[in-house]
């Protein structure tokens, strides 16, 4: 998928030093899809863009030339966390690195610049912002560069979901340095956003990888949200110490969740755009740290997401676009492992952005949202695999379903529900139109709750007619009569439901009434354990709380160290030597000399006892 017919042309001995160098410093034995091709076009001088998934491999594209090429590559990058993230993993690998934002003082910037001019440095991470300083591009002309690697490039586009005004002042890069290489990586832009980046940055015949979009380790799942808040303290408690990202549309509903979630013991926090920059940063960092377990986050919360081991990303509320959710869920597992993304659908929520998307000023734009949310909507409707409705929109077409989406897992099918749907109708004649769906339910299944007591609704015929089903089942139900017309919500009666004229032939059952079985979140949709490896848990337990030792003294991220998937190797092969904890993924030259020692000795002792 890529603008060559074939491999670009290496050597042997190229070929031989890339392997090498990549083992030697990043423990890799063999390059992924694309990436050999990228860094082969790389080396001949080429400009290129780079559209690979999240945790597919991009940064490597350009980190590995940099250390082969002479002068220094920078690295454009949207995020001063994930700079110092990305820095700190560098060093580690035996990679000189540095970065340069508004966090350092002038005499800090002062020493990097001489480390740069005495080639003490091979990456330097700026923000977009730093670039459009003159006097900054004054100062790189001075040095020998190699590359600039442009991070999240979709935030150059006004049509991409990330539009960021200061990656847009990028195109003078070629004007000030028309000889260095450019490349433009992204995980999610549409074709008019590929022209876009393309454009904007004036590549120069550019290498094109376009890699699958597909991030298979992601389970696609979408569920009704008809109690939202205990849906997902239900979910995230079954997940036990795993790491988590909840994203909603507004700040008042991050703040609203995550009190929630906190008194019922969660160990959670807050992200938004309305929180000061030193709170973001605390939050950002102890997740990160694996100090905070989940955040619960608008948008604000999202480029240089930079944690590999997030389990599973919720949507409490539907993205705008499909590139903005697919963004989103691609922040969780990025290690490779199994993991999910839960969508919790609500036909409120779905109108409510339809509505503020109307309301723009900018007719064109109001037009193009439109038509995206309309491809976010066909996503949320789908009767087919979820994954080919993505991968379709990013023109990836396929035909063959994943097997790993609620769709393939538990397919549609129909039943009989006259005898459901005419219990839900009867019970909102008898009590004669005044309550909303949730209050239908408690009703159905005879929940004395104190608004039905007031009402005296727990006296009514219907009242516990539907106690053998789950208020899941129900809130399917009642949504599909909605949808096809023999009950309507009174949006001026807070939501009220209320009877039509076709609800007649139902109640009188002049025909059968065929409905989608309810499809409801089950436990098997959370990743299948039994899919992963098998490997020893207990002694993975306690690596990881060696690793978080590590980490905590050095004070970086546990998965710089080494991540999930490198802990999960070791616990299956259970390597005594340093030759056989060198064949493991992940392991190189560098970190095992820095790191080998204490695991080996604890797996040691782990097999003696």
């Amino acid at each position: 998928m890529n603008s060559a017919t074939s491999t670009l042309a290496l050597s042997d001995d190229d070929k031989t030093l890339l392997l090498d160098t990549l083992k030697h410093y990043f423990g890799y034995d063999s390059f992924r899809s694309g990436q050999i091709e990228i860094v082969a076009s790389l080396m001949q001088g080429r400009d290129s863009l780079v559209l690979m998934p999240t945790g597919g491999g991009k940064s490597l594209c350009y980190q590995l030339p940099a250390i082969l090429l002479p002068g220094i590559t920078i690295v454009v990058s949207p995020l001063i966390a994930l700079m110092k993230d990305q820095v700190d993993s560098l060093t580690r690998q035996g990679i000189a690195a540095a970065f340069i934002n508004s966090s350092l003082d002038a005499q800090t910037i002062k020493d990097i610049f001489v480390k740069l001019s005495q080639g003490e440095i091979k990456l330097l991470y700026v923000a977009p912002e730093r670039l459009t300083n003159r006097y900054f591009l004054q100062s790189l002309s001075e040095l020998s560069l190699s590359l600039f690697a442009i991070d999240e490039a979709h935030c150059i586009s006004q049509w991409g979901h990330d539009f960021r005004p200061a990656y847009t002042q990028l195109h003078y890069l070629k004007q000030y340095f028309p000889q260095v290489p450019v490349m433009a990586l992204t995980a999610t832009a549409d074709v008019t956003t590929r022209k876009d980046i393309l454009t904007q940055l004036a590549l120069n015949n550019p290498y094109i990888q376009l890699d699958s979009f597909d991030r298979a380790n992601i389970r696609f799942t979408l569920a009704p949200k008809y109690n939202g808040e205990k849906q997902v303290l239900g979910y995230v408690r079954k997940q036990g110490d795993d790491s988590g990202i909840i994203y909603c549309n507004s700040r008042w509903q991050v703040e609203k969740l995550t009190k929630y979630l906190a008194a019922c013991g969660i160990n959670c926090a807050a992200y938004h755009a309305g929180l000061e920059n030193d709170i973001r940063a605390i939050v950002q960092e102890g997740f990160t740290k694996d100090n905070v377990q989940v955040v619960i986050a608008t948008v604000a919360f999202g480029l240089g997401i930079n944690k590999p081991n997030v389990r599973y990303v919720i949507h409490f509320e539907p993205p705008r676009t499909l590139e903005s959710y697919y963004q989103e869920i691609g922040r969780a597992g990025r290690d490779g492992l199994p993991a999910e993304a839960l969508f919790l659908v609500a036909d409120k929520d779905t109108a409510r952005i339809k509505k503020r998307i109307s309301e723009g000023d900018n007719p064109q734009r109001v037009n193009v949202e439109m038509q995206r949310f309309a491809a976010m909507s066909a996503f949320i409707d789908a009767q087919t695999c979820r994954r080919q409705v993505v991968l379709n929109y990013f023109a990836e077409y396929t035909e063959q379903r994943c097997g790993n989406c609620d769709i393939c897992l538990d397919p549609p099918s129909q039943f009989d529900a006259t005898e459901a749907a005419q219990k839900v109708l009867s019970c909102v004649f008898r009590i004669k139109q005044q309550g909303d769906i949730n209050h239908i339910i408690d009703v159905l299944r005879g929940e004395k709750t104190t608004k039905v007591l007031q009402q005296d609704h727990d006296k009514v015929s219907t009242f516990g007619i539907g106690s053998g089903k789950t208020p899941g089942y129900w809130f399917a139900i009642i949504g599909q009569l909605i949808h096809l017309g023999y009950l309507q919500q009174d949006i001026e009666q807070q939501s009220t439901l209320c009877l039509t004229t076709a609800s007649r032939s139902v109640l009188k059952a002049t025909e059968p009434l065929m409905l989608a079985s309810p499809r409801l979140q089950k436990a098997s949709y959370w990743q299948n354990k039994k899919q992963q490896k098998n490997y020893d848990r207990a002694l993975f337990a306690k690596l990881r709380e060696l690793r978080k030792s590590i980490a905590d003294g050095e004070d970086i991220a546990p998965f710089i160290v080494f991540n999930d998937a490198t802990l999960s190797e070791l616990a299956r092969v259970l390597p005594q030597t340093s030759r056989q904890m060198l064949a493991v993924s992940g392991i190189g030259d560098v970190k095992l000399a820095r790191y080998g020692q204490p695991f080996l000795q604890l797996i040691k002792q782990h097999i003696k006892n």
